[in-house]
């Protein structure tokens, strides 16, 4: 197919809305233009084709049998396309959006939160893929991830959703009675700590921590860490905006708290996926934090 042997497409339109109207100006208005460009872009047409088109009966118009002919051949071809047109829309309208996470972070944070995004959005349906692996984006599988470290991800678009700081925590029942005025006071009790956050290491050994003489069992997901936590097993190191509900309960007792600037979750899309749900998503996410 040669497109340059091809009438524009505005001509074509012009004469496909003629031909269903029989009315210049029905079509004018259809197409939102003018009596004249419809009836130019028609004598446009007979003259490239060197054919009549429409004939004048009446106060209206009628086809030519070129122009009838023309016209069922338009009608289909705009009619499949409008037709592709919307099945994609209703395909992206349609499809959940996908979301990976961490375990701890929708264990801990995300869906104590979320019922309230599903009251308000029932339209949009979420798959939420909870993981330790750091998923490929561009891979078109995710539309969104929330992501734990500094917030420099080359190519993606990122906004923090929380603060990087850090609590260490325990049952109350395992440290009552007992005080603690710095983290190196807490080195006879026992630790559990997440085995693929080791770089929880560093931050422990510089608050004076003797990590090689520290009593630590190393659990496969820092959910089960909390959770042994929760069980008066020890204390532990994490996120305070994964804790902050159990804190405030009364669940877990908060013994130190360190900061960091840079680290928080943050949240990281490509910039090619940036539809409406994503945006409702995003926003809701924030604001939800901002409240938190």
């Amino acid at each position: 197919m040669d497109w340059r042997e091809i009438p524009s497409l505005s001509a074509l339109r012009a004469f496909e809305a003629t031909a269903r109207h029989l009315n210049f100006s029905k079509a004018a208005r259809e197409l939102n233009v003018t009596h004249a460009a419809i009836a130019q872009h028609v004598r446009g047409l007979e003259a490239e084709f060197k054919e009549a088109l429409v004939q004048r009966q009446g106060r209206g118009l009628a086809l030519t049998p070129s122009g009838h002919a023309l016209s069922i051949r338009l009608q289909t071809g705009f009619g499949e396309i409008a037709a592709g047109v919307d099945d994609l829309r209703r395909l992206h309208e349609d499809r959940p959006l996908n979301i990976s996470v961490t375990p701890a972070f929708a264990t801990n944070w995300l869906m104590p939160r979320i019922g309230s995004f599903w009251r308000d959005h029932p339209e949009i349906t979420l798959n939420i893929n909870p993981s330790v692996e750091l998923v490929d984006l561009s891979q078109g599988v995710f539309d969104l991830a929330i992501r734990y470290g500094t917030g420099d991800w080359q190519g993606m678009e990122v906004e923090r959703l929380t603060d990087g700081g850090f609590c260490v925590v325990a049952h109350p029942d395992l440290v009552k009675d007992c005080e603690y005025k710095t983290l190196k006071d807490t080195q006879s009790l026992p630790w559990l700590l997440e085995d693929s956050m080791m770089e929880r290491r560093a931050m422990l050994e510089a608050e004076g921590l003797d990590f090689d003489n520290l009593n630590v069992n190393l659990m496969s997901r820092s959910s089960l860490a909390l959770s042994g936590v929760m069980a008066g097993l020890g204390v532990t190191l994490h996120p305070r905006s994964l804790i902050e509900r159990e804190v405030a309960t009364g669940q877990l007792k908060l013994l130190f708290e360190l900061e960091s600037e840079d680290l928080g979750y943050y949240l990281v899309w490509l910039p090619s996926r940036d539809g409406p749900k994503e945006r409702t998503l995003r926003k809701w996410l924030l604001q939800v934090a901002k409240a938190a």
